[in-house]
């Protein structure tokens, strides 16, 4: 169900520290024109962990409003009744599917994880995209507790983004039976994970350049590699310099700085440094985002 470019849209916020709703819906439709086939608001890069919970709300259900592509809301948290009121929320918003980070903080064992997502897809009937990403929950899911979770009806598939293509590669051989996707959660991994048999990206750099990202999925996936690494090679640059420093930071100076609706960081995160966001500046430049 879910492949090819879909950004991790970022938060936009009002000088009083709203959600921008007008910037939203713009930001939306500047990636919709960039040929993504997805979106997915309240993730990491949406800022969630400083979002309300009525304002987690509210982002998502102005993503459904107004997208005319599919939306995969991010619904997880290190609480299982927390995660499964979002996930609730989500479906009854008209969510095409949700992402459910691993529980962070907790690090449970593999019967804690089983249980943690088996109760939320028993209790809600929505496709369900899990999300691994050791360096912000402390644990890389086991092998074992993937390719069981696979088995789940209505769990379609894993945001890979242990930084590991060969772990990658490993869901794909032992899933290869199962309705189940593997989707890049890192964007300077996406082509090698494509190459094995990802089928997308959910991507940070997609945010600012869409039509990019997009072209470059979309060539792997149709097998012309070649196209795919020329644009690789040409947005890697930009990649590295939107993890300077701790996502967002740098992708919402990047937003402010291409003219797209951005806003302020809420806290514990602070503003881009200078010498960074001069770096992101000149891949902006170089790419002709900005002039």
């Amino acid at each position: 169900m879910f492949e090819g470019a879909m950004p991790a849209l970022i938060t936009p916020f009002t000088k009083e520290d709203k959600i921008d709703r007008e910037g939203l819906q713009r930001n939306i439709e500047f990636v919709e024109e960039g040929g993504v086939t997805g979106i997915v608001p309240c993730g990491t890069t949406g800022e969630s962990a400083t979002l309300s919970a009525l304002e987690h709300e509210e982002v998502i259900d102005i993503a459904v409003e107004c997208s005319k592509v599919p939306v995969i809301a991010g619904t997880g948290s290190n609480n299982t009744g927390e995660a499964l009121q979002f996930t609730k929320h989500a479906a009854d918003a008209g969510v095409d599917g949700v992402l459910l980070i691993s529980p962070y903080y907790n690090k449970p064992n593999p019967a804690g994880l089983l249980a943690h997502f088996k109760k939320i897809a028993e209790a809600v009937d929505v496709p369900m995209v899990m999300y691994n990403i050791p360096s912000r929950t402390g644990q890389d899911m086991p092998l074992e507790v993937i390719v069981e979770l696979a088995k789940v009806e209505n769990i379609v598939g894993i945001k890979e983004a242990s930084g590991n293509v060969g772990k990658a590669s490993q869901i794909l051989e032992n899933t290869v039976d199962e309705d189940f996707v593997v989707i890049s959660g890192e964007d300077n991994l996406t082509l090698p994970i494509l190459s094995v048999g990802g089928r997308g990206v959910i991507s940070v750099a997609a945010n600012i350049v869409p039509d990019r990202m997009s072209r470059m999925v979309n060539a792997a996936l149709a097998g012309d590699y070649e196209t795919a690494r020329k644009i690789h090679f040409e947005i890697a640059p930009l990649i590295r310099a939107l993890f300077l420093e701790t996502n967002p930071i740098p992708v919402k100076k990047a937003a402010e700085l291409a003219g797209l609706a951005s806003g302020n960081l809420r806290l514990p995160l602070a503003p881009l440094s200078g010498t960074n966001a001069q770096k992101v500046e000149d891949e902006l430049r170089k790419l002709g985002v900005i002039e």
